[in-house]
């Protein structure tokens, strides 16, 4: 596995791994699978780590910890704190107040196992605190030791500009891929490659949908967060459909799966570029980490741009929208 550095120091995999439907919103949890998943990642060279408090809530971090327990040394730790949670799961709001900000990092520590966190970033932007206040805390966090890099997620390119003015950020961990381009048109891109941030592609596989395992939205399992999302319903749904069946020609003229077309394009955008696909099944991790070494050509990438542009996708990414990009 080739590596990229986020920010100007922060080496990683130049593919992480997401933890999170490994604990929670997907359906189908398996403790054992899961870890069986998270020691072939390391062994095959994705060393990059993503998970978070809310993520459970809490339990993600303690499956985590199980690994970290013997491989700590071979692991880039990245977890996160903003959205808060009860152990029951019921969601408090998001909570950037610096006496929060140091709580929930002890807290993550703790489970996790660790005396250090690699990448510690806030989870949603707090629209109640200036984000000076949240970044400040989380600088202290990084001269007591108890993170070494820092990073947010969701923000808009104001907000990173007065978070990057407290403390450098390694990272903006923002959704992006294929029926996700929000990032190239709100200046979001163009802001963290100002400043020198490094971006995390979360959901690089558009939560499964680009790799055409979901023919119908009743595909979707039952309990899972994805049956509740606008891009997944009715005529949303069928509209884009059209995008998998575009990524799904081009796979097959180069004889891989979508998904892993899927990947190349993101890692295509740039080596400031690390996306974090999450699975919890062995044949999918190898899958995804097989894109690593599929480079697509200049016509390629064309016919992929022009198939699924900026905006092209039907219906909003969350049902909520107001806590992203603010």
């Amino acid at each position: 596995m080739q590596q990229r550095k986020l920010g100007s120091e922060l080496v990683v995999s130049a593919q992480g791994l997401g933890c999170m439907g490994m604990s929670d919103f997907y359906a189908g949890r398996d403790d054992a699978t899961s870890l069986a998943v998270l020691n072939r990642a390391i062994d095959l060279g994705v060393t990059f780590l993503d998970t978070a408090d809310m993520y459970g809530p809490f339990t993600n971090e303690v499956l985590l910890s199980n690994v970290l327990a013997t491989r700590r040394d071979e692991i880039t730790l990245a977890t996160k704190f903003g959205n808060e949670r009860l152990a029951d799961g019921t969601f408090v709001g998001v909570n950037g107040r610096p006496d929060y900000v140091r709580s929930a990092c002890d807290a993550s520590l703790q489970r996790l196992g660790v005396d250090t966190i690699d990448l510690y970033y806030q989870h949603r932007v707090d629209p109640n605190v200036p984000i000076e206040e949240t970044v400040g805390a989380m600088a202290e966090l990084v001269a007591a030791g108890k993170v070494r890099y820092l990073g947010l997620s969701e923000a808009a390119p104001a907000t990173i500009r007065r978070a990057a003015a407290v403390h450098p950020i390694a990272a903006l961990q923002t959704e992006w891929s294929l029926w996700t381009r929000d990032v190239e048109s709100n200046d979001v891109l163009a802001t963290v490659r100002e400043l020198g941030i490094g971006f995390v592609a979360y959901s690089p596989l558009g939560r499964g949908f680009l790799t055409g395992s979901f023919a119908t939205p009743d595909a979707i399992p039952e309990g899972d967060y994805r049956r509740f999302m606008p891009r997944m319903q009715g005529e949303n749904f069928a509209a884009n459909a059209a995008l998998v069946a575009a990524v799904q020609e081009v796979a097959a003229e180069l004889s891989v799966t979508a998904g892993q077309v899927a990947l190349a394009w993101v890692l295509a955008q740039g080596d400031d570029v690390v996306p974090i696909p999450g699975t919890k099944r062995l044949a999918y991790l190898e899958e995804n980490i097989a894109a690593s070494e599929i480079v697509l050509d200049a016509a390629t990438l064309a016919a992929l741009n022009a198939a699924a542009p900026v905006g092209a996708a039907a219906g909003d990414r969350y049902a909520d929208m107001s806590t992203v990009n603010r």
